[in-house]
């Protein structure tokens, strides 16, 4: 009977071990062929297409919405040119017109009503819609997922510290901090974040490079109001969004020893064209309605601080005439370019001087811990609220405006969150991958060609503001706006979106691509990211069956693939 105990108090010590050293566990295990992370556009195209080509696949989504941005707010379409928008990509644009082509999908408004900036009036006998509902959007990838194997797990963050395993320079699985484990043959990063790709040991960046790192003009600090392309030809740098001659930036009016307001960065904009570690603003991308029976009025946010907004009055007080003599350009009166959506809804996005991106306040957002960075989403979002209150109602902003203002609102029916906000923030900039090749401004402007695309790119090179500082004449500026044209749509490299091979084998990144701070503004579009994501499941795919690293495919075997699919490479 002794024995017997002591038998059983061995095996209770021994199951107690290995619990602790994880050889037995409750936690799920699950493999795929292809593991993908990140439900955004590019992810959901990654997902589609590897399922299209017969191999098994997961897509983990670390929060409860897919789509990320094309269903967090960004209906209007940054497209650059239709033209080289194809394959999957060009499929979900078809779908959102087949969507509202279907009377029943009106309910606040009528088709006939409805009319945007350009993209849809003249389009609707297109073959595709390029304005949209957030929850359109949804509706639709949702539809495209329907009838596929995609396995879809949401809610699951992946573990940064230690929840990347690999054998030699492969990835062999990703645990999530639940200790859920997914192991597959190949993995795709389409976060925009670029967690997986940190995590596994691959090379990056963060900021803007000098210009000289690369032979660019646009990259680095770009305080002036004007500056040049490569080729010669004019950009609109910090001229725009900028703030009106004479905005005081101290707490006490003239007073420097009362401190600057919020949201300036002490010192100067640093030297032209020099690198740093700063990323374009962030914001969301506001879905607002004007609809009695669908708005939700602008409520004054908890915490709620005046001063937060003190440059916001000032700027309108600074004007020396009428204030729709403000500004010459966009909304005259209101700092938002407000792009009419179907069923009298918006995409609203930042103009102007003191809008809705939250300059500054962002830089820490890639690195972050998860806790971080929530806080830095509620901080964004707690200041959008409190400045479209502040527009809305507050006595210090002029009468026109706020009349204005007041008669929006944010939706009852697209969003989860009561009161009418999305979770996604725009995360227009953040890590940035280094691999065996970096796009640059030389092949913006087509100064070089790749010999290897899998995508085009054809979007302005854009940068949003990064800094607000005190300028030489002692008033408050913002620094980082370009907005340089691209003559005509430009090929993106294979080599871009794959590591290097030392550094991983079987991991391919479509988001946050090997690209210096100025391409990646052209090239970051959602339509991109779609087509992107695409060629990362060929490139996935196409490893697996002839069992080789994603960096030595034959590159004539992907092409065929590509255009098989109607993707579009020159």
């Amino acid at each position: 009977m002794r024995t017997v105990q002591y038998l059983l108090v061995i095996f209770s010590l021994a199951f107690m071990l290995a619990v602790l050293s994880g050889c037995i566990s409750d936690h799920a295990q699950h493999s795929a062929d292809v593991i993908v992370y990140g439900g955004t556009s590019a992810g959901i195209s990654a997902a589609i297409q590897t399922a299209r080509l017969g191999k098994t696949v997961l897509l983990i989504e670390p929060t409860n919405r897919l789509g990320g941005l094309t269903t967090g707010g960004l209906g209007q379409t940054d497209i650059g040119n239709k033209q080289v928008i194809g394959g999957i990509a060009r499929e979900f644009y078809k779908h959102i017109k087949a969507y509202y082509d279907d009377p029943t999908h009106w309910i606040w408004q009528t088709k006939s009503e409805y009319k945007d900036g350009g993209q849809t009036r003249s389009t609707w006998n297109e073959d595709a819609m390029w304005t949209f509902e957030p929850s359109a959007a949804l509706k639709v990838f949702h539809l495209m997922i329907e009838h596929t194997s995609i396995k879809i797990v949401y809610n699951q963050r992946l573990n940064r510290t230690t929840g990347v395993r690999k054998v030699g320079n492969a990835i062999s699985s990703i645990t999530m901090e639940s200790g859920d484990t997914y192991q597959g043959k190949m993995y795709i990063d389409a976060s925009y974040e670029g967690d997986l790709m940190a995590a596994a040991g691959v090379s990056y960046t963060v900021g803007r490079e000098s210009n000289s790192v690369y032979g660019e003009s646009l990259n680095g600090v770009q305080a002036e109001p004007y500056g040049k392309t490569l080729k010669g030809t004019l950009s609109h740098n910090s001229v725009h969004h900028n703030f009106i001659d004479g905005v005081d930036p101290y707490v006490l009016k003239g007073d420097s020893t009362s401190g600057l307001l919020p949201f300036i960065s002490k010192g100067g904009p640093g030297i032209e064209g020099t690198g740093d570690h700063g990323i374009q603003a962030y914001c969301f991308r506001m879905t607002l309605t004007d609809h009695p029976e669908n708005r939700l009025p602008f409520e004054k946010p908890d915490q709620y601080n005046e001063l937060d907004y003190e440059l916001l009055f000032r700027n309108y007080e600074a004007a020396t005439g009428p204030i729709e003599d403000m500004y010459t350009y966009g909304d005259r009166l209101v700092p938002w370019i407000n792009s009419a959506m179907p069923n009298r809804k918006t995409d609203t996005n930042n103009q102007k001087g003191f809008s809705t991106d939250f300059i500054g306040q962002n830089w820490d957002y890639p690195e972050a811990s998860y806790a971080e960075r929530e806080r830095i989403v509620a901080r964004h979002r707690r200041y959008q609220q409190g400045l479209m209150w502040t527009l809305a109602y507050h006595p210090r902003i002029p009468d026109k405006v706020r009349e204005k203002v007041s008669q929006w609102g944010t939706c009852k029916d697209e969003y989860e969150r009561a009161d009418g906000w999305q979770q996604q923030l725009y995360i227009r900039e953040a890590r940035r991958m280094l691999s065996a090749y970096v796009m640059t401004q030389k092949n913006c402007e087509g100064i070089e060609t790749v010999n290897d695309p899998i995508g085009m790119a054809a979007y302005g090179m854009d940068s949003h503001h990064i800094k607000r500082y005190v300028n030489s004449d002692g008033y408050v500026a913002n620094e980082g706006n370009v907005e340089a044209s691209v003559k005509s749509p430009f090929p993106i490299s294979y080599r871009s979106i794959v590591p290097k091979k030392e550094e991983c084998s079987n991991l391919v990144v479509p988001v946050c691509l090997s690209a210096s701070h100025i391409a990646f503004g052209s090239i970051r579009m959602e339509p991109v990211f779609m087509i992107l994501g695409q060629s990362s499941a060929n490139i996935a795919c196409l490893g697996i069956d002839e069992a080789q690293s994603v960096q030595d495919l034959d590159y004539n075997r992907l092409r065929k693939l590509l255009r098989d699919q109607e993707q579009i490479l020159e």
